[in-house]
């Protein structure tokens, strides 16, 4: 069973995950994580934190001579911030002029987590509560990254809306989106003409002390069909993939292909067309995202993700007190003002370890060239139509 586990603290010493359930002989080194950790730090909107910071990954279990072993992998990322805040964070004894958070951030985790968990200093949720986690959930999905290219299958992201402005380069299969062109932009966006009105916004939304979100899309190619399956509810890959892309911090809503564009529109516009061709099964379209009855088709795997405003902004929202329950200002701690271009790499993190997750259950081993073996026999066997002829 593959399944991930992270741990840490914004301000703490570091951030930690565990991996377990990979099939040892995956090649894997850490230029291999850190070229993805620096690519969540890049992006027009970003705050001072991400000038402290430079996350670099170590293995600390799991991995030797560049494979992995097969047994738990244990990846940590130290934050260098921790000098400035030893006092304040520090596991054994808190300083007695520590001062406590109080007033609650409207959008934040604080007011519930607070609640929850019986907290009378804000700081004890907002250091878990923060994007900052989302660093160990790249370093994951670096990893799933991997094995997924092991087995040929790349993934890629790009924006398509931040606040009111959208770009006009949207996925329509393998060559549609210039990646190289996103991953150039400081916003991430194919798209030429939109890349300096959404430069703007962020400015503008700046200079009023308050933030924006925006709208994310990654896709997965060189998928097999019958990753999922139907027959339950919690297997359904296309259930899974929303589950994880809804997990990302700020993300309020996920679609899988055309999603809500869809449901404005009659089935016959809908539903993509079958065909066979050279390679086997194929689609004339993809409006479905390139998942079917909860099984991916063989096209390529596209969803979209939208984030919201981040809720720490400069010129806070009125609020109140945790304790005194009086009227103030919410709570203003060190922040971005747009991290829609830095969701591109973590949706596409999501979407590696749900597909890598869907990938061992199927083709399972405990090797990679085990797996292999399971996949490439079961692909041979699709490109023949995959169907087990009826006994007479």
């Amino acid at each position: 069973m593959f399944r991930f586990l992270t741990a840490g603290e914004s301000h703490g010493k570091g951030l930690l995950a565990i991996i377990e359930g990979l099939p040892a002989g995956i090649p894997l080194r850490a230029e291999d994580v850190d070229v993805q950790l620096a690519r969540r730090q890049q992006g027009y909107g970003r705050g001072g934190r991400m000038q402290i910071e430079k996350d670099q990954v170590e293995f600390v279990s799991g991995v030797r001579g560049g494979y992995t072993l097969g047994s738990p992998v244990g990846l940590a990322v130290q934050n260098r911030d921790w000098v400035n805040w030893t006092k304040i964070m520090d596991a054994a004894e808190v300083a007695e002029d520590t001062k406590r958070v109080t007033r609650l951030r409207p959008g934040h985790a604080d007011l519930p987590g607070a609640v929850k968990y019986g907290h009378a200093d804000v700081r004890n949720v907002l250091e878990r509560a923060s994007a900052r986690e989302t660093t160990m959930r790249v370093a994951v999905g670096a990893v799933c990254r991997t094995l997924l290219a092991q087995l040929g299958i790349a993934l890629h992201g790009h924006v398509v809306r931040i606040g009111a402005v959208a770009s006009a380069a949207v996925y329509d299969g393998p060559g549609s989106v210039d990646w190289e062109r996103a991953e150039q932009s400081p916003v991430r966006v194919a798209d030429p003409a939109s890349e300096a009105a959404m430069i703007q916004a962020i400015e503008e939304a700046k200079e009023a002390g308050d933030t924006l979100g925006g709208i994310i899309e990654v896709a997965a190619e060189g998928l097999p069909i019958g990753l999922g399956s139907h027959v339950h509810w919690d297997r359904r890959l296309d259930a899974r993939i929303a589950w994880y892309l809804m997990s990302i911090h700020t993300v309020k809503a996920v679609e899988v292909g055309d999603g809500f564009a869809g449901a404005a529109r009659r089935g016959s516009q809908v539903h993509d067309i079958i065909a066979w061709g050279p390679e086997g099964w194929e689609h004339r379209t993809n409006r479905a995202g390139g998942v079917v009855g909860g099984m991916t088709n063989g096209a390529p795997v596209v969803a979209r993700a939208a984030l919201k405003p981040i809720s720490t902004l400069r010129e806070p929202l009125p609020s109140v007190d945790l304790v005194t329950k009086e009227e103030v200002r919410a709570h203003y701690e060190r922040s971005d003002v747009c991290v829609v271009p830095a969701g591109v790499v973590i949706g596409e993190a999501m979407l590696a370890i749900a597909l890598a997750e869907a990938m061992l259950e199927k083709f399972g081993g405990d090797s990679l060239a085990e797996v292999k073996r399971n996949y490439e026999g079961y692909v041979a066997t699709c490109r023949l139509g995959g169907v087990a002829l009826p006994r007479e």
